[in-house]
């Protein structure tokens, strides 16, 4: 009975969710007449790509690809280290005041990104970092986030199995690399697929801080590319360029769905 229930829920969020990504992929193939003639159109009769052509060659695409996919996975690359480290530490090593500094730590949880904003704007001026990739990937080289995930697997990793590394003569970094790092592969791709998909959607901080289309990435460049006065009310320009931005990340998932469940279960997450 409950199942039943469960499962009507489901059925019904998963609808409601899917309706307007079904609304934008039918009107990214629709003609202009056809938008405007139907407020939501239930078909296409006939479809065209020449949105797609037109949206891509009134803005620069290629270059917001290039940009988002430095940006995303040159964040996730320094995340992976940084948490690595970081966890090994809270999980492993003693010192004074562990406990405490690892509540600090856990604190950023519960601070709203937008309320580092202007802190963070002031610190990348400073450093004359405005307008730069690295400026938007800076923020996010740590984790808390990806700490704790990665803490709670390494502290259930056996002891023996680290002692056994030191009695053969290991050193820290060695024991790291081989006996924590591959215990936690599922942590590690959940985290990542994660970190992935928030960046690669990620727009309010990217906006304030890249001026130039040479710096901005998938988001920033769509709401630009909307706001411009080739597109105006050409919702089949703009629901194309919408496409565009979300099509690596849908095809990611339907490829590594299998992936993205198991690693889930397996890291912990309910």
């Amino acid at each position: 009975m409950y199942k039943r229930i469960n499962y009507s829920i489901i059925t019904i969020l998963g609808i409601v969710f899917f309706i307007p990504l079904l609304w934008v992929f039918i009107t990214s193939f629709s003609t202009s007449k056809e938008v405007i003639g139907s407020s939501f159109p239930l078909w296409v009769s006939n479809p065209t790509i020449q949105n797609y052509i037109d949206a891509w060659n009134t803005a620069p695409f290629l270059t917001y690809y290039f940009n988002t996919f430095v940006i995303v996975f040159g964040i996730l690359i320094v995340q992976l280290f940084t948490i690595t480290l970081a966890a090994y530490a809270f999980a492993r090593v003693n010192f004074r005041g562990k406990n405490v500094l690892f509540i600090l730590f856990l604190l950023q949880l519960m601070i709203q990104p937008e309320i580092l904003l202007f802190p963070n704007y002031q610190v990348m001026s400073q450093l004359g970092l405005v307008d730069t990739k690295l400026a938007v990937m800076l923020p996010y080289w740590a984790s808390a986030f990806g700490v704790f995930l990665l803490r709670q697997t390494f502290k259930q990793v056996p002891f023996d199995l680290d002692e056994a590394s030191k009695i053969d003569g290991c050193k820290w970094w060695q024991t790291l690399w081989h006996v924590y790092v591959p215990s936690a592969k599922p942590t590690y791709i959940a985290f990542a697929l994660v970190s992935v998909s928030h960046h690669w959607s990620n727009f309010m901080w990217p906006l304030i801080i890249t001026n130039s289309d040479e710096n901005r990435p998938l988001t920033v460049g769509l709401a630009k590319f909307a706001q411009s006065y080739e597109t105006g009310a050409q919702w089949g320009m703009v629901t194309a360029g919408t496409v565009l931005v979300i099509l690596p990340l849908l095809i990611a998932f339907f490829i590594f769905q299998k992936q993205f469940v198991s690693s889930f279960m397996h890291s912990g997450i309910k």
